[in-house]
C-alpha cells in the first residue's frame, strides 16, 4: 500500500476531472455554489469549497456554465447553470468516461484470468 501522502496525492488527481464532469451533469438546472457543494458530497464527490468556487469562476469563464444572481432574498445568491457548450462537453466527457471504465474493467478481468485463458 503505499504511504497516505502518496496516495493523498494521486487520488487528488484522478478525482480532478471527475468533479468538473459532476458539477456540468448536477447544473442541469440551476443551483447556487452552497447547495451544489452538498449536493456533491451526498453524491460521493468530496470537494472543499476553497476548490468549488475557482472552479465554478473557471468553467463560468470558459462558456460552459450560465451565472444569474437571485436577489429576492435577504442574501444575494449567485445560480449556475451548464449552458448548450457545458452540456455538450458533458455529454463527451460521459461517453469517454465510459470507455475509461469499460477498459479498466478489461484490464481488471485480464488479470484475473489465468494464462492460456483456461477458467
Amino acid at each position: 500500500m503505499p504511504d497516505d501522502e502518496l496516495l493523498s496525492a494521486h487520488l487528488q488527481e484522478l478525482r480532478r476531472g471527475t468533479v468538473v464532469l459532476a458539477c456540468l451533469l448536477i447544473l442541469d438546472r440551476p443551483n447556487y455554489g452552497y447547495a451544489l457543494l452538498d449536493q456533491l458530497e451526498r453524491s460521493g464527490f468530496a470537494v472543499d469549497a476553497n476548490t468549488l468556487y475557482p472552479l465554478l469562476r473557471r468553467l463560468e469563464k470558459q462558456g460552459l456554465l450560465t451565472s444569474d444572481w437571485n436577489t429576492e432574498e435577504s442574501r444575494p445568491r449567485k445560480f449556475y447553470r451548464t449552458s448548450e457548450q457545458g452540456a455538450a462537453l458533458a455529454e463527451a466527457l460521459r461517453t469517454d468516461w465510459g470507455q475509461l471504465d469499460g477498459a479498466f474493467r478489461a484490464l481488471t478481468d485480464n488479470t484475473t484470468v489465468p494464462k492460456g485463458g483456461e477458467s
